[in-house]
Parts: C-alpha cells; sequence; structure tokens
C-alpha cells in the first residue's frame, strides 16, 4: 500500500513499477492501482526472489490518465 498527500480530489492517478531507477526510468514491468483519495493498493503475484531479480526497480505515478506523460512522484524501490 502507498499513500500520498497534496493529490487532486476525484482524480485516478495511474501508478507503475517500472524497470530502471527514477534518473533512468524504463519499460512498466507492474501497473498498479491508481492513487485515488492519496492512496492505492495493489497485489503483485510475483514471488520475492523473482521481485528481487528484476531490481532495479521504481515506483512512478502519473498526474492522470489525461496526461500520462506528466510525472508527481517517483521512488526507487529498495530491499
Amino acid at each position: 500500500a502507498m499513500a500520498s498527500t497534496n493529490t487532486p480530489l476525484g482524480v485516478a492517478q495511474p501508478a507503475h513499477i517500472h524497470r530502471g531507477s527514477c534518473a533512468t526510468i524504463g519499460e512498466v514491468l507492474y501497473t498498479l492501482s491508481p492513487v485515488t483519495a492519496g492512496a492505492s493498493e495493489t497485489t503483485i503475484t510475483a514471488t520475492l526472489a523473482a521481485f528481487k531479480s528484476s531490481l532495479p526497480l521504481a515506483i512512478n505515478v502519473h498526474k492522470s490518465v489525461a496526461e500520462l506523460g506528466a510525472y508527481v512522484s517517483c521512488g526507487d524501490v529498495t530491499l
């Protein structure tokens, strides 16, 4: 689960786990539930070993469906 502050009300913000880091974002590996009202929760069906073998990874949140090219937050995954 993730939480965000200062998010626009009533706007679903697409979120993904991408290959690479925030500095070198790559293709989408996992699509997450959109962030709505500052929160999102998604269950990923991958083993921890498979997830770790995919590192480096970054979680990226987009401004809206209409503005997918605008990123509003990004965080590198660390385990």
